[in-house]
């Protein structure tokens, strides 16, 4: 956690349902009691790159433990959002190897919903938490509607 907060406590997206199941991923996560006694805030901040966060990253390097958390922790939501939109569930699978390549999918039944490559995953973060839903949004939305297009191979 940085000094410097970059969420406001009055956010509007702080009370989503995407951003709600964020904070339940992140702390359901948090094995060693980190987040006990964080504001929903505190949680969310390292997934806020501020163009001033991201310089301080180096370009080339390898994602550590907390970072690969975060990003497990994304695409969790975004599946329990899918099985919650669409009743059937959602299973997502993240693999990223130690240089920060990888890949992000969510099944439904037999029906691959999202597939997300990823690169760079030791900056991994959004500029705002609205980027953040946004994104999830964006890629709830495609899930969803494949699964509506496809309810029949969903449902194996």
């Amino acid at each position: 956690m940085t000094e410097e907060a970059v969420i406001a406590a009055d956010d509007p997206v702080l009370g989503t349902d995407f951003v709600r199941e964020m904070i339940r991923q992140i702390r359901a996560i948090d094995s060693y009691g980190v987040y006990d006694t964080a504001s929903d805030m505190e949680v969310l901040d390292p997934l806020i790159m501020t163009k001033e966060r991201k310089r301080e990253i180096p370009v080339v390097g390898d994602p550590d433990e907390e970072t690969l958390a975060r990003v497990k922790a994304f695409y969790n939501a975004i599946a329990a959002q899918t099985e919650a939109e669409c009743g059937k569930m959602a299973v997502p699978m993240v693999n990223i190897s130690h240089e920060g390549f990888g890949r992000a999918i969510i099944t439904v039944g037999k029906l691959v919903v999202m597939d997300k490559s990823l690169r760079d995953v030791h900056r991994f973060g959004f500029q705002s938490l609205s980027k953040m839903k946004d994104e999830a949004d964006k890629l709830l939305s495609v899930a969803t509607g494949i699964v509506g297009q496809y309810p029949e191979v969903a449902g194996m």
